[in-house]
């Protein structure tokens, strides 16, 4: 049985997986494999199998015909391992279709097929598992920026509710966005969440120049609708020319004209999309959240600092 195998190995396949063998030059030194392998258009079909030599030395007296039944068969046209494991990969043309969209297409399709036999399971591979780990990383991400925000607002104005007065503008932020991406009919992706991003910083800004102004006007004695107003009038033109020249300056972008400008236009239409609904929010819905919140606020400082002018514990000395 082994001079019949190593007799058809050369006719099938190739000497090189199951007998390796390898030649060193002496004059440079460098290996090379010899393999043994039947030129293919020697071995067509069954009959021309049937009729090689299977004894030892080539001898012709016996062909494995004599010795074997040949018949057709099926088995693996490849054999695929990943990490050492059997896989069976399936892949497809997604052309016209955004990697997002081609990852729910296909949570759809294994949802219907139902569970997988015992002992197979099914993964994605390829560029949707790096995706779902960005995608999902920018979320975690735009929620450490809340908090950091409202952190950090908590401790510039020492007032929880100064915070709370500024964050809650981001809400109107987050579903301009959505609402621009809905009727442009982009998809939520990482240029988008970086628009979101950049369109939540300035309206927070804005929103931080508004609080500031009326706040100040409310400690010096003003009654709180007049420091309100104030603090919105006063401050109406430099935002919407802060959010206006964003607003311009991305128009360009988010039409997307030009080579591979479809892949900058999302930032550029979150980011256009979030300043013009945060940019109403904070001129009409910010002022009436901070009269509800303020309106019971004292009116001395709740600073700590004795070199503070404005703190209970300053020390003119």
């Amino acid at each position: 049985m082994e001079n019949v195998t190593r007799s058809i190995v050369p006719a099938t396949s190739s000497s090189r997986f199951i007998q390796p063998n390898y030649w060193r030059d002496p004059v440079s030194g460098n290996a090379f494999q010899i393999q043994v392998e039947l030129p293919q258009n020697r071995m067509q079909g069954i009959d021309q199998l049937g009729n090689l030599p299977v004894m030892q030395n080539g001898r012709g007296e016996t062909r494995l015909s004599d010795v074997a039944a040949i018949k057709l068969g099926t088995m693996p046209g490849l054999i695929e391992r990943y990490n050492g494991q059997r896989v069976v990969s399936l892949t497809a043309n997604i052309h016209g279709l955004t990697l997002g969209e081609a990852s729910q297409r296909l949570s759809a399709a294994l949802a219907r097929v139902g569970a997988p036999p015992k002992g197979v399971s099914v993964k994605y591979r390829g560029q949707i598992p790096p995706l779902e780990q960005t995608i999902s990383g920018l979320r975690v991400g735009l929620l450490l920026a809340v908090g950091v925000i409202f952190l950090l607002l908590s401790a510039n104005f020492q007032s929880v509710r100064l915070a709370l007065t500024i964050v809650l503008t981001i809400p109107a932020v987050l579903c301009g966005v959505l609402l621009m991406l809905r009727i442009t009919g982009t998809t939520l992706n990482v240029q988008s969440f970086m628009g979101a991003i950049m369109a939540m910083g300035i309206a927070v800004a804005n929103s931080i120049l508004l609080v500031t102004f009326a706040e100040h006007a409310r400690r010096e004695g003003r009654p709180l609708f007049e420091a309100t107003q104030e603090g919105a009038s006063g401050r109406l033109r430099a935002v919407l020319m802060t959010a206006s020249a964003m607003i311009c300056g991305m128009t360009p972008m988010a039409i997307g004209f030009g080579e591979g400008g479809g892949q900058s236009a999302p930032l550029a239409r979150a980011v256009i999309g979030g300043l013009i609904v945060s940019t109403f929010a904070t001129l009409s819905i910010l002022p009436s959240i901070y009269a509800i919140l303020q309106r019971k606020a004292s009116m001395v400082s709740p600073s700590l600092n004795p070199m503070d002018p404005g703190s209970r514990y300053y020390d003119a000395t």
